[in-house]
């Protein structure tokens, strides 16, 4: 029986909206997963995700499983039982990771911050020095209260203990100043579903060579073992020859992130990443003449998600419902302590454009009972000082 699907206007916190150009990938002829034409994709891809990371890595590549596979994958090859592991947690993905790493065994020092405020480098820092550690981990941009997290100083202290610098950039990747190289990031997993908009299912993941030297063959995970998954990703296999066989990889979704890496390469990185810092901005202020302040400070915000509060008096989840049903536009509620008072508002890719703005202000200018006028002034005067 055939299955209606809506069309929607993917304004949350991800999956994001996904361009035409990368939709007419996806439904290009799928070949093997071995084929050589596929193979000099592949290639491609890598080089494309070395430019948007910004890094010189041997080793970058898409890991076949969400940005969550991506944070497995990690934990997996670059933690071992008992490694002590500084993390930082300021929502719930530095959360999440702590539960992996424990998983892993590892003991985890934990340095929290408030929910909506960045974590102070210096406590990571005083962390990382007050043992002998072997990696310390911090979300970049944090999805669930869109907050961009500093790095300054972290891998200086890292190497100071032949430690491992890890970087989750699901959110900010693309779309949210970052360059690996120049922050000393030693591996780094993101997603394509966000800032990238190609379908969720493959995780852009990189790791340098101080990373590599950890990767020893030994993961209690075969799937995500990086020694077996590089002989089929890795400049044409392992030893430079035939790639070897680890499993067959998702070939359109592939298809569809090297259109999506294509379409960061024409429009060039720095330029994307000033569009989508005017899209915040604007939207920000259209939101606040609606009576929708934003929950990160100055200085502290996620470029591509912009997490406001509404107003007391409001029904979030009706609203919500109410934006999804009758104006097929999707936004995101809280989490965790910030469930039932957070609206997750998505800024990524093709999202970071004035008309799926106008769309949403005026939606939820009529579903609030606010006059749009003002709201839609607003948006237009962020994007025309841009």
């Amino acid at each position: 029986m055939p299955v209606t699907v809506p069309d929607r206007l993917l304004l949350g916190s991800g999956p994001s909206p996904v361009p035409q150009q990368i939709l007419d990938a996806l439904a290009r002829p799928t070949i093997g997963h071995l084929d050589p034409a596929f193979g000099a994709l592949m290639d491609e891809v890598a080089d494309g995700l070395r430019t948007a990371f910004r890094t010189a890595n041997r080793v970058a590549f898409p890991v076949s499983a969400t940005g969550s596979g991506g944070m497995d994958l990690m934990v997996a090859n670059l933690v071992q039982p008992g490694d002590r592991v500084v993390c930082g947690i300021h929502g719930l993905f530095g959360q999440r990771m702590a539960e992996a790493l424990g998983r892993q065994g590892a003991h985890v020092v934990r340095v929290d911050a408030e929910w909506g405020r960045a974590i102070d480098p210096q406590e990571l820092v005083t962390a990382i020095h007050a043992g002998d550690t072997a990696a310390a981990f911090v979300v970049h941009g944090e999805t669930s209260t869109g907050v961009a997290q500093p790095l300054d100083g972290i891998a200086d202290a890292c190497r100071e203990h032949d430690a491992l610098f890890l970087l989750d950039c699901v959110t900010s990747f693309t779309g949210h100043p970052l360059d690996l190289d120049a922050s000393g990031v030693d591996a780094a997993f993101s997603g394509s579903q966000k800032c990238l908009n190609a379908p969720p299912g493959l995780a852009p993941f990189t790791l340098g060579d101080r990373a590599m030297q950890r990767v020893d063959g030994g993961s209690r995970s075969w799937y995500f073992d990086l020694s077996l998954v590089l002989g089929y990703w890795r400049d044409g296999g392992a030893a430079g020859g035939a790639r070897a066989y680890h499993h067959t990889a998702p070939i359109n979704s592939v298809y569809a992130l090297h259109e999506a890496l294509e379409l960061v390469h024409d429009e060039g990185l720095q330029a994307r990443w000033d569009r989508h810092a005017t899209a915040h901005a604007a939207l920000r202020d259209a939101l606040a003449v609606l009576g929708l302040p934003r929950l990160a400070p100055e200085g502290e915000q996620l470029h591509p998600l912009l997490a406001v509060t509404p107003p007391p008096d409001v029904d979030e989840a009706a609203v919500r419902g109410a934006l999804l049903q009758d104006h097929g536009i999707e936004i995101s509620g809280g989490l965790g302590p910030l469930a039932g008072r957070l609206w997750r508002v998505g800024v990524m890719g093709v999202g970071a454009n004035p008309e799926p703005q106008e769309r949403l202000v005026t939606a939820l200018a009529t579903l609030l009972g606010r006059e749009a006028a003002p709201a839609l002034d607003a948006l237009a005067a962020g994007w025309a000082a841009a």
